[in-house]
């Protein structure tokens, strides 16, 4: 009967350690990309099985990520953010890729919230999606980071901040999508979303769009920027307070597209003609952005390339390896709510 065959016949053919090749078998960052596909080629040819319970115990980890999403208001009962819903998806393949399993899980906030999964063994790392205030949520990241524990977030990358973050360029989403506006002629602007430092990404999509104004000559109107969070009732409310001020407007930047999206009901609500009477433009391109009457023009966030680089900083954490935090271009996506393409 013919053996069954082992990492040992592995290393010795591929002229590697037999660390090398459990490395390898695991998409270990530390083996490079030509080793790792030869290892691996070698090992479909032998018809090698990697037992993960023993590989497992040799190396005391659990073969785990956990995926912490944080409870966001939503008009149902999801409490997700339906952006992270997209980059859930893109994270879940990136890890199956590399040969890890998910945890999916909401983020607990009492004082020993990291107990839960990395400390108790329930995962090697960490990833954090969504955060509710900064000001408060940067004191659990130190937490986090004094723990020693294997963690990555997606958001806005903060000067000093804990950690390492992966996400879109907000500051530049913001001047790309407000400078569009002007090409097409519009003046008379509005922002709709929290521009203070409890909100970095909506922040930086403000400071953006007010880059883009200085630089043509526009004026920034200081209560033409009305505070709202993520949610389409939240961007109804902005709007209809522009609409009680008699805000003189042409253009509206919702700083994500459930704003923008609750911002285009309510003034078609009182009458009013997007885009004839006015623009609207958005920032995440959402499925919903493309289901509106009409179709909303936004920022898109590159949810793959952003669920890949967040699994791939967190395992070369947990080998040790330093990541450096990373920034992602957004895409403009022209649709009707803005007049169309030019």
């Amino acid at each position: 009967m013919k053996s069954k065959a082992t990492s040992l016949d592995i290393a010795y053919k591929a002229g590697v350690s037999q660390s090398t090749v459990s490395r390898a078998l695991r998409n270990s960052p530390l083996v490079n990309e030509e080793t790792r596909n030869k290892i691996q080629q070698l090992a479909k040819e032998l018809n090698y099985k990697v037992d993960k319970n023993a590989s497992n115990l040799r190396s005391q980890q659990t073969g785990t990520l956990a995926l912490l999403l944080f409870e966001d208001p939503t008009s149902d009962e999801s409490m997700i953010n339906p952006f992270f819903l997209s980059i859930l998806g893109c994270i879940t393949r990136a890890a199956a890729k590399s040969g890890y399993d998910l945890l999916v899980s909401f983020q607990q906030l009492s004082e020993d919230w990291h107990a839960d999964y990395e400390d108790a063994s329930k995962a090697d790392g960490i990833i954090l999606l969504g955060y509710g205030d900064y000001v408060d949520y940067e004191a659990k990241l130190t937490q986090l980071n004094e723990q020693g524990t294997h963690f990555v977030r997606y958001g806005t990358i903060v000067e000093g901040q804990p950690g390492s973050s992966f996400g879109c360029d907000n500051f530049e989403g913001g001047y790309v999508i407000t400078k569009h506006l002007i090409d097409k002629g519009f003046k008379h602007f509005a922002f709709l979303g929290d521009s203070s430092e409890h909100s970095p990404e909506f922040r930086d999509r403000y400071l953006g769009h007010c880059k883009a104004l200085t630089d043509h000559g526009l004026d920034i109107i200081a209560e033409n920027q009305v505070h709202a969070i993520s949610t389409e009732d939240s961007g109804w409310d902005a709007a209809m307070k522009l609409v009680r001020n008699n805000a003189r407007i042409d253009a509206v930047f919702g700083a994500s597209d459930m704003i923008a999206v609750g911002a285009l009901r309510a003034f078609q609500k009182v009458g009013m003609k997007v885009p004839e009477d006015l623009a609207i433009v958005g920032f995440d391109d959402i499925p919903v952005s493309h289901l509106t009457t009409p179709q909303l023009t936004t920022m898109q966030q590159n949810t793959k390339l952003a669920g890949e680089m967040l699994v791939e900083a967190l395992i070369k954490k947990i080998h040790k390896i330093d990541v450096d935090s990373a920034l992602i271009p957004a895409k403009l996506i022209v649709r009707q709510s803005c007049g169309g393409v030019n």
